[in-house]
C-alpha cells in the first residue's frame, strides 16, 4: 500500500490519527462500497431492450458512495467545504468523520468493522433502531467487510515501512 499508492495511505493513516478509525476498517469499507473507483455510483437499468438505459438508483457518489445530504453535512461539520467524493482524501476523511460519530452516537468501537459497516450503511439512526435485522443479506456483508479488514491488516503489518 505504501509504494503502491503512497498518498492514499498518508491519507488514511491522517485519517487514522484524527479520527481513531484504523486504516484496514476505512480500506474495507471503500473496497466494498466502490471498489476503490473515484466516480463510483449505483445504478439500475430501466425499460428493456433497445430503448433500455441506466439511471441512479440514488444520490450515492465516489470512493466513499456517500449520499448528497450526509457529504453536506459532513462539509459543514468540518468546515472542509471543498471536500470531494471523487477525491481519496476527502473519502477516507468523510469515512473517519462518519464512523468517529457512531463511536460517540451509538457506542461502537472505531476497530468493529461489522458494526460500524451496519452503521454506515444504515446511518447511525437506523443502526440505533436496528433497521438492518429486516435485511437478511446486510449482516453477510458486513462480515465481508469485517473480514476484509482483517486481511487488510494483516497485509499492512507485514509492510516494510509502516
Amino acid at each position: 500500500m505504501q509504494t503502491e499508492r503512497p498518498k492514499w495511505f498518508a491519507a488514511m493513516r491522517r485519517t487514522e490519527a484524527k479520527y481513531g478509525v484504523p486504516v484496514a476498517v476505512q480500506l474495507a469499507t471503500i473496497a466494498r462500497e466502490s471498489s476503490f473507483v473515484a466516480d463510483a455510483q449505483p445504478t439500475k437499468r430501466i425499460g428493456s431492450g433497445l430503448f433500455s438505459h441506466k439511471v441512479p438508483r440514488s444520490s450515492a457518489y465516489g470512493y466513499a458512495q456517500a449520499l448528497d445530504g450526509t457529504w453536506d453535512d459532513y462539509r459543514r461539520s468540518t468546515g472542509h467545504r471543498g471536500a470531494d467524493r471523487d477525491d481519496f482524501a476527502d473519502a477516507s476523511d468523510f469515512i473517519g468523520w462518519y464512523m468517529s460519530e457512531a463511536v460517540r452516537v451509538n457506542g461502537l468501537a472505531p476497530h468493529d468493522a461489522y458494526n460500524q459497516y451496519l452503521a454506515y450503511h444504515e446511518g447511525r439512526a437506523g443502526y440505533a433502531r436496528g433497521s438492518y435485522r429486516a435485511k437478511a443479506w446486510l449482516p453477510g456483508v458486513a462480515r465481508d467487510v469485517e473480514a476484509w479488514s482483517v486481511v487488510y491488516q494483516q497485509q499492512l503489518q507485514s509492510c516494510p515501512a509502516r
